[in-house]
């Protein structure tokens, strides 16, 4: 850990404040309830850490995040959305679509940060009806997606996967203009990479975005159970 400042966490059901976070890294410790994981959700806090590591909490500098009124649409991307090539479904393959983003092959990390611990974890805040899955099929197969977890206005992305082009970004799209559609004004997406800038995302000073975090979870009440009724927006 070096010389960075690091808090341990124990039973106790809190978190320091995120602006103490030294590159990113805030605590270490605690557990996966599903209590604590929306804690962390509500103060801008995720865990990320491999197997063979203790619980690492993180509230990176910049956040990354993604407008959904800014999102970009290739022609070739708006080409796919445009003929509806995948079929877009919420919530009906949640756990094939939290393991296929857990063996998904990551450029430049060895392993998968999703333990079996933190896919427990996740199936049960599905379960509370507060993590959910948007779904990219193709005649029939699950070929791409993304999960996340959904309080007030905010959806915190977790992950996403991909098996056939397109796959991944036609379900954030999908997601992005529902959201929009609902008032929402961002997706957090927490750490930069090239899917999600190619799609318009944003790095926001940590401040700037807990504050923005703290007015979309008090914006709607948080509606829990299944979205698997919701279809895609034309």
């Amino acid at each position: 850990m070096g010389r960075l400042p690091l808090f341990l966490l124990d039973d106790r059901l809190v978190f320091p404040d995120p602006e103490l976070a030294r590159e990113g890294l805030l605590a270490v410790g605690g557990d996966l309830r599903p209590e604590r994981l929306l804690l962390g959700s509500r103060m801008g806090i995720f865990p990320w850490y491999h197997d063979g590591l203790p619980i690492l909490w993180h509230s990176p500098d910049p956040r990354c995040v993604i407008p959904t009124d800014k999102v970009h649409v290739s022609r070739s991307l708006a080409r796919v959305l445009r003929h509806a090539e995948y079929d877009v479904r919420y919530d009906t393959a949640f756990a094939k679509v939290i393991r296929a983003c857990k063996d998904a092959p990551r450029s430049g990390q060895d392993g998968t940060w999703i333990t079996d611990e933190m896919e427990d974890a996740y199936l049960k805040l599905h379960e509370l009806g507060l993590a959910h899955s948007v779904e990219s099929h193709f005649e029939g197969r699950l070929m791409g997606g993304l999960y996340g977890v959904s309080l007030g206005r905010m959806f915190f992305g977790e992950s996403m996967f991909s098996l056939r082009s397109n796959a991944s970004k036609v379900a954030l799209v999908t997601l992005a203009q529902r959201l929009l559609a609902e008032g929402s004004r961002f997706i957090d997406a927490q750490v930069a990479n090239p899917t999600t800038l190619s799609l318009g995302a944003e790095e926001w000073p940590r401040r700037l975005y807990l504050e923005r975090l703290a007015e979309e979870l008090t914006a709607a009440p948080t509606r829990r159970g299944s979205w698997s009724g919701l279809s895609a927006i034309r």
